[in-house]
């Protein structure tokens, strides 16, 4: 079971990536995309995803993921239930959106530095 603590310190070491809270609500930002945040309980992790395969994710698992709501399904966005992520799952899922915000030069770079993955 994945708890906001497992990503919270990864989210602020990613290059170019910073950590913001609006209305409560932890969300990090590279510039001004936001590609990771929580929900108010921190029960809810919302993260960039590419909008052509988040169907297939949210079908495949729905018991983990879920689409975001109305006015946030023009974004490259998706939701998963921490309890129901392990802490190396969420962790990659922090790093995966974090990629589709980031120059690919930083992705290549951190995929060099970590060659093992988040962990």
């Amino acid at each position: 079971m994945a708890v906001i603590d497992d990503v919270r310190a990864l989210g602020a070491e990613l290059e170019r990536s910073y950590r913001v809270y609006v209305r409560g609500r932890l969300k990090f930002r590279v510039k001004q995309i936001v590609y990771v945040a929580f929900s108010l309980d921190e029960s809810v992790m919302g993260f960039a995803f590419p909008k052509e395969e988040r169907a297939a994710l949210v079908g495949s698992e729905p018991h983990r993921f879920h689409l975001p709501s109305a006015s946030e399904m023009r974004f490259n966005w998706v939701e998963a239930d921490l309890a129901a992520l392990d802490a190396t799952e969420a962790r990659e899922l922090v790093v995966d959106a974090w990629r589709m915000v980031v120059p690919q030069k930083l992705s290549r770079a951190y995929d060099l530095a970590h060659p093992d993955g988040p962990g």
